[in-house]
């Protein structure tokens, strides 16, 4: 029996569905997203390895590269404000909002150079998605292992505050006026981005850095419901039902 005719009757009935069911389009493109990042991923490692020969953070800029191109997959738009923040000659440490799995194409619009970035375990061994990130200098901490975890980051804030190394808070508005898993929304938009004054940290010790923590958030809270408030470029309004990322 021919298989053909088959295969191209599911695919012609797997696109009518795509053009009439918003749950279909919905897992069509994350279904498409994530074959994304496997296949990506792999070439971006090839190039690695062969640019740098092994792990170190100036691969990171190769897949930045990478990454940045998929937004003109998915008719997104990034509106970036303060930039010029980030581009100054001195160490910092940078936070953001944390909101779904398309994080990674707004973290890439604004990483600078030599940016060591740090990611849950659990990661590393996704494939060639954890391959890329290992070969971009990622450090992962087990979030599984709470003593684990809290000994890297008690280190870091340690350091923060001894190095007198500013934070730098970055805030990316709503993803929810284009993106919505309860809805199945995804279609195109526009995410504003703000990159926040840096908060310094000179004169504290590590028994200040909750109060810090604490202060960077609310400057954060307040600036994405600033920006998520305002009109998204397809039209859909942020009302005060919006709800902080983490």
């Amino acid at each position: 029996m021919e298989l053909w005719p088959w295969l191209t009757a599911a695919l012609l009935l797997l696109l009518l569905l795509v053009q009439l069911s918003r749950t279909a389009r919905f897992y069509a493109k994350i279904s498409l997203y994530c074959a994304l990042c496997l296949s990506v991923s792999a070439v971006a490692s090839a190039v690695c390895l062969l640019r740098h020969g092994g792990r170190t953070v100036e691969n990171m800029s190769i897949i930045s590269w990478f990454v940045r191109s998929f937004k003109y997959a998915y008719g997104l738009r990034f509106d970036v404000k303060g930039r010029e923040k980030l581009e100054v000659d001195r160490p910092c440490v940078i936070i953001s909002n944390h909101q779904s799995i398309l994080d990674m194409m707004g973290l890439m619009e604004i990483l600078p150079r030599r940016c060591v970035q740090i990611a849950k375990r659990e990661l590393m061994f996704l494939g060639p998605v954890g391959l890329v990130m290992y070969l971009g200098g990622v450090f992962f901490i087990n979030r599984q292992r709470s003593s684990t975890a809290l000994t890297v980051m008690a280190d870091l804030g340690e350091r923060m505050v001894q190095e007198n190394v500013p934070v730098v808070p970055v805030v990316y508005s709503s993803f929810s006026s284009f993106y919505n898993l309860k809805t199945k929304l995804f279609t195109s938009g526009t995410i504003k981005v703000q990159v926040l004054d840096a908060v310094p940290t000179s004169g504290l010790t590590v028994a200040d850095v909750p109060k810090l923590m604490d202060t960077c958030h609310h400057a954060m809270r307040s600036t994405f419901f600033h920006l998520s408030r305002t009109p998204q470029e397809n039209g859909v309004a942020e009302g005060p039902g919006v709800q902080p990322a983490q």
